[in-house]
C-alpha cells in the first residue's frame, strides 16, 4: 500500500547535502531518469540551473537526506530523463521511494502556492521547527493542506455495496467515498455521503485504516458499515452505477495493493473470488 517508508523521519530544516535524494515536480509529473526511474543527481539539477533556495526539506530516507521542489514552467530536460505521473510509476518505481515521492508531492505543492499570504498578499517565510510557512507582514501562518476524505464498504449479509464513482480515473467498482465538510466529523460524512449517494442507511461503523493519498493532498480513513435500511437510489451526477456483490456474483478484478481501497475490498472478498 502506498505510504511513508518506516525508516522515513520528517526534517523541517534544510541541509546542504550533494548526494540529496531530489524529487521535483512539473504539473504534478516527477522528474525520473527513463531507464531505470532514479531521481535526478547534483549535476542534473545543475544543468536545469534548479534554485536549491527553494527546495523544501523533506527528511531523511535511512541515512540520506531527501528534498522537494518544483519547476515554475516545463523545463528543457536532458537525454534520458522524463517527467511522469505518480499514477504512471505504480507499478514499476521501487515501493519505499514511491511512498517518498507521494509525500514529496504534497510537500512541494504546498510550497508552490504558499509564496505569499493568503490573508494579506505579503511574502512568507518558513517558521522554525515545523512544516510551516509563515506571513513576514501579518504573521498568518500556512501548514500543508490535508483534506479528509471517508471510504466506506457496506456490508448486507454476506454481500458488500461497491460502486463506479464518475469522477474515478480507474473506472473500477470501490466502496463509497467523499470528503468531509467542514464542521462534520468523519461518522457524520459517512451516514451523509452513504444517503446521498446511493440513498441508504447504514449502522455499526467501524474503522478500518487510513492512508495518505496525494491526489492531490487526501487523507483516506476508510471503515465499514452494516446495511441499515433504504433501496439503492443513485446520485447520478456521482455515481455511475452501485450494487451489491455477493459469494455468487462476479467480482471486480483484484489489483495491486496500492490503495487502502483495494485493501478493504480483499479484506472481505469471498474465497475464489
Amino acid at each position: 500500500m502506498l505510504q511513508t517508508p518506516a525508516s522515513f523521519t520528517p526534517l523541517f530544516a534544510p541541509r546542504p547535502d550533494p548526494a540529496a535524494l531530489s524529487f521535483l515536480f512539473h504539473g504534478g509529473r516527477l522528474l525520473v531518469r527513463e531507464h531505470d526511474l532514479a531521481l535526478p543527481d547534483a549535476v542534473v539539477l545543475e544543468r536545469l540551473d534548479v534554485d536549491r533556495t527553494r527546495l523544501q526539506p523533506l527528511g531523511l530516507y535511512g541515512e540520506r537526506y531527501c528534498e522537494t521542489g518544483w519547476f515554475d514552467s516545463e523545463p528543457a530536460l536532458p537525454p534520458g530523463y522524463a517527467l511522469r505521473s505518480l499514477r504512471s510509476l505504480f507499478a514499476d518505481m521501487d515501493e519505499g521511494l514511491l511512498g517518498l515521492a507521494a509525500r514529496a508531492a504534497q510537500v512541494a505543492e504546498w510550497a508552490r502556492t504558499h509564496r505569499f499570504c493568503g490573508a494579506c498578499g505579503s511574502g512568507t517565510i518558513l517558521a522554525a521547527g515545523e512544516r510551516c510557512y509563515k506571513c513576514v507582514q501579518c504573521g498568518h501562518m500556512a501548514y500543508p493542506r490535508i483534506s479528509p476524505a471517508m471510504m466506506v464498504l457496506i456490508r448486507k449479509g454476506d454481500s458488500v455495496l461497491l460502486a463506479m464513482h464518475l469522477a474515478s480515473p480507474t473506472k473500477r467498482f470501490v466502496p463509497l467515498a467523499g470528503f468531509l465538510e467542514a464542521g462534520e466529523s468523519v461518522e457524520e460524512a459517512i451516514h451523509r455521503e452513504v444517503f446521498e449517494e446511493v440513498g441508504l442507511r447504514v449502522q455499526n461503523l467501524r474503522y478500518f485504516a487510513s492512508q495518505s493519498w496525494p491526489f492531490p493532498h487526501s487523507l483516506m480513513l476508510a471503515f465499514t458499515a452494516d446495511y441499515l435500511d433504504g433501496e439503492i437510489r443513485l446520485d447520478t451526477n456521482e455515481i455511475a452505477e452501485a450494487r451489491w456483490f455477493g459469494p455468487d456474483d462476479e467480482w471486480p478484478e483484484r489489483v495491486r495493493h496500492i490503495s487502502v481501497s483495494s485493501v478493504l475490498v480483499d479484506a472481505h472478498r469471498p474465497p475464489g473470488r
